[in-house]
């Protein structure tokens, strides 16, 4: 199928960007990678007038690594991403969530800021960025804004970026405990399809092997990914036996309420993702304990 007829325009900056946006408003899609947005055109799922191409300023391509969190463009490719060890080794769930994410020819020209803006409920990027508490800027023609992922993802597709505005840089914090270890897994029918229910998990601990720090989330399960800051402090302090792990998993999928479809029922996701929790916590958990 084609799209409908539609206007272009590439913005050379981040201000002409801007500018294009609060001209057109409603009717305008920003595009970078378009590997969402251009499916969704060609199945009339969406009808913009303009497209405001983004892909070619230099600003929004760029992973600065700082003391407390890694700081991207919004346009930073995600197969960059990807392949950059010094940020790995800095936000590794990063790297362990894209290798679930489509498939090279996707990650070649798909963008961070755009799958976060997406905001498809099952997508890695969105459940990473729920763990992590990352944090992205907006930016319109008169002010910048900066939106914590909990605020940021307000339903099944749906952010909190207005009309006028553009997601310019994503913030990923980086967690300075020196044994931290992270884990992601999804179950979909084929790899690169859209998970059916996916989970991630970072945990920090001390020399004894006890969990200083942790955070889970799942996705799938839910209209946004979700995560789950009160249940991971309950396992700060524990050595993560696998009757807490199992018990904290449970309590986390059980305040869930999922959808049913063709793929699965929401029974089975609920069950789902009380096991995955379960199992990227525990190696999550083994991960850090190996660290040194």
């Amino acid at each position: 199928m084609k799209s409908p007829p539609f206007e272009y325009a590439r913005a050379a900056s981040i201000e002409e960007a801007c500018a294009f946006i609060a001209q057109h408003g409603d009717d305008a899609k920003l595009i970078a990678g378009g590997q969402s947005l251009v499916p969704m055109m060609a199945f009339r799922l969406l009808r913009p007038g303009w497209l405001i191409d983004i892909d070619a300023i230099p600003a929004l391509k760029y992973v600065a690594i700082e003391t407390d969190a890694a700081r991207m463009g919004a346009c930073t490719r995600q197969c960059d991403i990807q392949h950059d060890d010094v940020l790995a080794a800095a936000v590794p769930l990063l790297r362990q969530a894209l290798a679930h994410v489509g498939h090279v020819q996707t990650r070649n020209r798909g963008t961070a800021g755009g799958s976060l803006v997406h905001a498809d409920p099952s997508a890695e990027l969105p459940l990473t960025a729920q763990v992590l508490e990352a944090r992205m800027v907006l930016r319109s023609h008169s002010d910048t804004r900066t939106l914590p992922a909990a605020s940021f993802f307000e339903g099944a597709m749906t952010t909190a970026v207005r009309p006028d505005e553009c997601v310019v840089e994503i913030q990923w914090p980086v967690w300075r405990e020196k044994k931290t270890g992270s884990a992601f897994t999804e179950i979909s029918r084929r790899h690169g399809d859209f998970a059916i229910v996916a989970a991630a998990a970072q945990v920090a601990v001390d020399d004894d092997a006890r969990c200083t720090r942790a955070a889970f989330g799942i996705g799938g399960a839910a209209p946004t990914p979700a995560a789950f800051p009160d249940l991971a402090k309950r396992l700060v302090g524990t050595r993560l036996e696998k009757e807490t792990l199992r018990d904290v998993a449970h309590d986390a999928a059980a305040t869930l309420e999922p959808g049913s479809d063709i793929h699965a029922s929401a029974g089975y996701r609920r069950h789902l993702a009380g096991v995955l929790a379960a199992r990227v916590l525990q190696s999550a958990y083994d991960a850090a304990r190996a660290a040194r």
